[in-house]
């Protein structure tokens, strides 16, 4: 999707950039924009030793972006590189990053291009039970990922005011920070910042019981998982990784109702305090989708009224709770 975040690169500079990353030897014999993501701006690139890697530019340090989306392409770099230590799950190797500014004016890294196709692309075309399959191995996968334990709660970019010493503390101050993100913009929301606030300390003594940091993907939807003959190949996207709780994750939200993820997964999730959480969650993320139409500037004009009707439509359950 066009986004306003996206950094539009020159032949010129793709080749500056591939020649510091992989020596002035190697040349770039062929390259295309991916426009599958939202925020970064990513390229397919081939190159002369016969290698095919992908490139990751983030926006500009100007651009405006949320507050939590700050520095999220170190947080990416740092979380792929723990994955590949752990092992375990599929995820591709890092070849560079480079944070400087001093060949572009963003941050950008190089990365292996991984096989396969985005589930989301495919899912349509595969029977129930290649589906099932699918979504058993993802279970699998998201449980091993949430299994890491980390030091603190917080997310890997360390935006200020998102790192706290508890779960509830931090994770208020991530919402907090996402409403006060729509004050700045401008953004529509079905209510005050003040009504948001009083709704939701009925929620967040549920947070309490988490005293754990876990790794928490954040953004492993059908899109970022790469599946190949029947199996799921590589997990991208790792730019909103954080230390927080398993129920962050997206297969637990109202998007998703996969029997084969849970299966896979291991552990139900039906006490009280936790369905409130993965209310407060759904909540959370319905209002970064709303926002962000207005820091990006969305041109799809059915895409910002689906996101605003949705959030309208979750705050209206999510009141209901505490009426």
């Amino acid at each position: 999707m066009e986004s306003f975040t996206k950094v539009k690169l020159e032949d010129s500079e793709l080749r500056l950039l591939a020649a510091a990353a992989f020596g002035n030897d190697v040349r770039i014999a062929g390259s295309r924009e991916l426009t599958g993501g939202f925020f970064n701006t990513a390229y397919d690139l081939e190159l002369s030793d016969g290698r095919s890697v992908i490139l990751k530019v983030a926006p500009a340090p100007e651009t405006e972006v949320l507050s939590y989306e700050k520095d999220i392409m170190r947080a990416e770099v740092e979380a792929l590189r723990l994955m590949r230590a752990a092992g375990g799950v599929p995820v591709p190797e890092v070849y560079s990053y480079d944070e400087t500014l001093k060949l572009i004016t963003s941050p950008y890294f190089f990365l292996e291009k991984v096989e396969g196709q985005p589930y989301n692309e495919i899912k349509e075309t595969l029977t129930a039970e290649q589906q099932s399959a699918i979504e058993f191995e993802v279970g699998r996968l998201q449980r091993r990922i949430n299994e890491i334990e980390g030091p603190a709660f917080g997310l890997f970019g360390k935006v200020p005011g998102a790192n706290g010493h508890s779960w509830r503390e931090t994770f208020r101050s991530m919402l907090l920070n996402v409403l006060q993100d729509a004050d700045r913009l401008g953004a529509r929301l079905p209510a005050s910042l003040p009504e948001f606030e009083q709704v939701l300390e009925h929620y967040l003594p549920a947070l309490d019981e988490v005293s754990q940091p876990r790794l928490v993907h954040w953004d492993l939807w059908n899109g970022n998982i790469f599946v190949q003959d029947g199996a799921v190949v590589s997990i991208i996207d790792w730019e909103r990784a954080m230390w927080g709780d398993v129920l962050q994750e997206y297969y637990f939200r109202h998007f998703e109702n996969s029997p084969a993820f849970h299966e896979g997964y291991g552990l139900t999730f039906t006490s009280r305090n936790e369905m409130l959480r993965k209310q407060l969650y759904d909540l959370h993320l319905d209002l970064i989708l709303a926002v962000e139409c207005y820091s990006r500037q969305y041109k799809d004009e059915n895409h910002v009224r689906w996101a605003h009707d949705n959030l309208t439509e979750s705050w209206r359950l999510f009141t209901e709770l505490v009426s």
